[in-house]
């Protein structure tokens, strides 16, 4: 009889680097576990990325069953791509907005919370805003921060001419004759102004002891911050109307003060004391989390992957925010643990993801990002992490009986990535998209396909590797007709298929695939017409996913975000880890809430297309 089920996923754990890691002896929790139950690849999603993984973890379904296909979406009326977690809702101007969640289907812990059995979920993706369930659940991927963005974070400098990158703002300090810096921290949008609520802070700079002093109406009024530290959190009550505000908190990065002042602010995340939405379910779970184990981050995307890879501060700072957001986890997954006495526990580690993403590229040293001098520090972080890792399981570990299933698996591998591929610019070039007044692709042409002659479009790319016809009655300018649809896509097929790099070499596309060919159920008809299979070292461009038309099919990935897992998803599977024996050979993730379920007595529900995995 099993009473309990504890799973932890560890989100872009790579099977070859776990099966290297374990002949050699590296990973002895995980090792433990195989030899109590066993360890098998589990085959990922159509697209492999964490959002769409996860949810059909929860559903048992394929993304058609749940309606996840990507992080965006396109209007079909706009053409404009869209978040695709969540999204707000507001009746009228009397009502205060709302917070919709855009994966369906039924999750297991809808079923379990129905047979009167109670769940933790520590983070899981597409729980925002979280689900009333018998239990706790602390929102993961999808809370956006403060300003509603997946995360924008400021970076203030008294040097001239420096232009805000990838979700960033830059603010201009004025330094000269003065040790004291008057500025502000960036908040929320004024919905009536389109401006930026702000809240104003003081810095003063003591160049001697390499540190400033910020000062201001917060939390702590008083903040020191060192020179290559990471500060304590900021928190911050932003003032948006008579006797009303949003509270949120922010953490400083202090990069230099001589002879240039730079510092760099995370994106304001919500208070887990007084979100301005519900993270947790019940609400009060956030608060309780905060008073036993300290204030923790609240976005979804908790890594500040941005700042390096902006260039605003080194891998070590990376790497040392990173180790505080697992130690984070890992106490919530203790404290947790500690009183679990029956049901379901979950937490997710998303660190191995944001890592691996920020550090493949040290491993190849044909790798395009790969610009300077690579020590040996820094080929060592992913096996470092797998041990950190395999340290966390060997933790929770200590909290099972004969009574318990544990179960460790990631939602996909890890790959390389150091080429990209517009795929817009591609369709272009073969005549299926077409630009006004004789512009030709560049950077001149921007995002949001804001330059593309839609009367005379038949495809176009948007996302992480879809592609959708311009179809007449569904997009607001469409002109395929529907009998035309298959021969268009069996000419982008065809044409994509194999598609060769001139200077690697190589194949950058594997194969395309229709929807009809991998999605089922009742939200198939929301997802591209047609997804990109990109090979190793191979994804679609930075430029692509946002409706981008740059010159050329291919470029270099010069970018520290070195790595992906957007690939064919069958060079991306996951790892799947039990203490007790069970069916690995063609594992999928729609296998993992059936066999929850089993475990624990429940019938899986109706919709679920997996089966149990237990023996």
């Amino acid at each position: 009889m099993i009473k309990k089920v504890i799973v932890i996923g560890l989100d872009g754990f790579e099977p070859k680097i776990v099966e290297s890691m374990l002949a050699a002896g590296e990973l002895p929790n995980l090792e433990k576990l195989r030899s109590q139950g066993g360890y098998s690849r589990v085959r990922t999603t159509y697209p492999a990325q964490t959002p769409v993984a996860w949810s059909t973890f929860a559903t048992g379904t394929n993304p058609g069953g749940h309606g996840i296909f990507d992080f965006v979406r396109r209007d079909p009326k706009t053409y404009l791509p869209h978040f695709s977690l969540n999204r707000y809702e507001q009746k009228n101007a009397y009502l205060p907005p709302k917070v919709v969640n855009l994966r369906r289907g039924v999750p297991l812990w809808e079923l379990l919370s129905a047979a009167g059995i109670p769940s933790i979920l520590i983070r899981f993706p597409c729980t925002y805003p979280p689900d009333n369930i018998q239990g706790r659940m602390l929102a993961g991927m999808g809370v956006p921060d403060l300003r509603g963005g997946l995360g924008t974070s400021t970076f203030y400098t008294s040097a001239e001419n420096v232009q805000a990158q990838e979700s960033e703002n830059v603010i201009k300090v004025q330094k000269e004759r003065t040790d004291t810096l008057t500025t502000y921290i960036i908040g929320p949008r004024n919905p009536k102004t389109r401006s930026n609520f702000q809240f104003e802070i003081t810095i003063r700079l003591e160049p001697s002891a390499k540190k400033i002093i910020l000062q201001s109406e917060g939390q702590p009024k008083i903040l020191e911050v060192y020179e290559g530290k990471w500060s304590d959190w900021l928190k911050v009550k932003f003032k948006t109307g008579l006797l009303q505000g949003v509270r949120g908190m922010v953490r400083f990065y202090l990069i230099r003060i001589d002879p240039v002042f730079e510092l760099y602010a995370s994106p304001v995340n919500f208070d887990p004391e007084g979100p301005l939405f519900p993270i947790s379910s019940p609400p009060e779970y956030a608060r309780e989390l905060a008073n036993r184990l300290g204030t923790f981050y609240t976005t979804g995307m908790v890594e500040d992957h941005g700042g390096l890879n902006n260039g605003r501060f080194d891998e070590i700072a990376y790497l040392t925010q990173c180790e505080e957001v697992l130690r984070e986890r890992e106490k919530m997954m203790l404290y947790e643990l500690e009183r679990l006495e029956e049901g379901w526990f979950f937490c997710l580690f998303d660190t191995p993801d944001r890592v691996q993403h920020m550090f493949w590229r040290f491993n190849e040293s044909e790798h395009p990002a790969n610009r300077k001098n690579v020590t040996a520090d820094m080929k060592q972080v992913l096996s470092e992490h797998y041990r950190t890792c395999d340290a966390v399981v060997g933790k929770a570990l200590q909290y099972i009986d004969d009574q318990t299933l544990f179960v460790v698996l990631s939602d996909h591998g890890m790959n390389s990535f150091q080429r990209g591929i517009h795929l817009n610019t591609w369709l272009y070039d073969h005549g299926f998209l077409a630009l006004r007044n004789g512009i030709k692709p560049g950077k001149e042409v921007g995002d949001f396909f804001r330059h593309v002659d839609w009367e005379r479009t038949k495809a176009y790319a948007l996302g992480l590797g879809g592609i959708y016809l311009n179809l007449k009655g569904r997009e607001e300018k469409g002109i395929v007709e529907a009998h035309e649809a298959d021969t268009v896509k069996s000419a982008i097929i065809q044409g994509l298929t194999g598609l060769g790099d001139p200077v690697r070499g190589k194949v950058g596309i594997r194969s395309v695939v229709t929807r009809e060919q991998i999605y089922t159920g009742p939200y198939a008809s929301e997802s591209p017409d047609l997804l990109v299979n990109f090979a190793e070292g191979y994804r679609v461009s930075w430029a692509t996913a946002l409706g981008g038309i740059p010159e050329g099919h291919f470029e270099d990935n010069i970018k520290k975000w070195g790595g992906d897992h957007i690939i064919d998803p069958c060079l991306v599977p996951g790892v799947l880890f039990m203490n007790r024996a069970f069916r690995g050979e063609n594992a999928t993730l729609m296998d993992l809430a059936p066999t929850i379920l089993a475990a624990l007595g429940v019938p899986k529900g109706p919709a679920m297309e997996g089966e149990s995995l237990l023996i």
